[in-house]
């Protein structure tokens, strides 16, 4: 099992479907009323690659792909067309508060805000993509003096922020996955024309 930091191909990832997942425990109470449990401390994003695949290449294209992935057996890149960004088309170093120095920490992991102030849901980002991470302390940008880590979304400085100051940052990321079959039931529709219903990928969580 390893991981193939190798991103699904993007043109039929962009046409896929697919969100977050929550696992939630639901008990219906005697007089009604009912108790709820989430069980993950985390959301758990599936999709589903066939509807992006719209031609015998773009077919070619995933079967290639799944073989080399050996089915299930190794993870992925996978661009999620509506969540791939800390804020708009282009990020910004300001985008998303990651911590607050105190004068000592040096790593601070990359993170999205999802949500008001009210109950907000913090996911942790795993997967930047490279040359894309902007970082700010204290409200300026800082181009130098800290590096991240691609296989995990950690930032290290070389020297710690001082006490009470804003870490934030901007990047764009991909979601790790991996195929949740073993199997590709392709149908050829025409000349050029292939489809594959079903072809069911599943987020890997840390």
């Amino acid at each position: 099992m390893a991981f193939h930091a190798v991103r699904f191909p993007l043109d039929v990832a962009l046409g896929s479907r697919g969100g977050p997942e929550r696992r939630t425990d639901v008990v219906t109470l005697a007089g009604g009323g009912e108790q709820r449990n989430g069980r993950w401390q985390h959301s758990r994003r599936r999709y589903n690659a066939g509807y992006g695949v719209k031609s015998r290449a773009d077919m070619a294209a995933v079967l290639a792909f799944f073989e080399e992935r050996r089915g299930r057996l190794h993870g992925f890149l996978w661009r999620d067309g509506l969540d791939h960004s800390s804020g708009g088309t282009v990020p910004g170093a300001g985008d998303q508060a990651i911590g607050v120095g105190d004068g000592v920490r040096t790593s601070f992991q990359l993170s999205k805000r999802y949500g008001a102030s009210f109950d907000p849901y913090v996911r942790p980002i795993t997967r930047p993509v490279a040359g894309s991470v902007r970082m700010a302390v204290a409200g300026v940008e800082v181009t130098s003096g800290w590096t991240v880590d691609v296989a995990t979304g950690v930032v290290s400085f070389a020297t710690a922020p001082g006490i009470g100051a804003a870490v934030t940052a901007g990047f764009l990321f991909d979601v790790p996955v991996r195929f949740d079959t073993d199997r590709l039931d392709v149908e050829l529709t025409g000349f050029d024309g292939a489809e594959a219903p079903s072809i069911p990928l599943v987020e890997i969580l840390p």
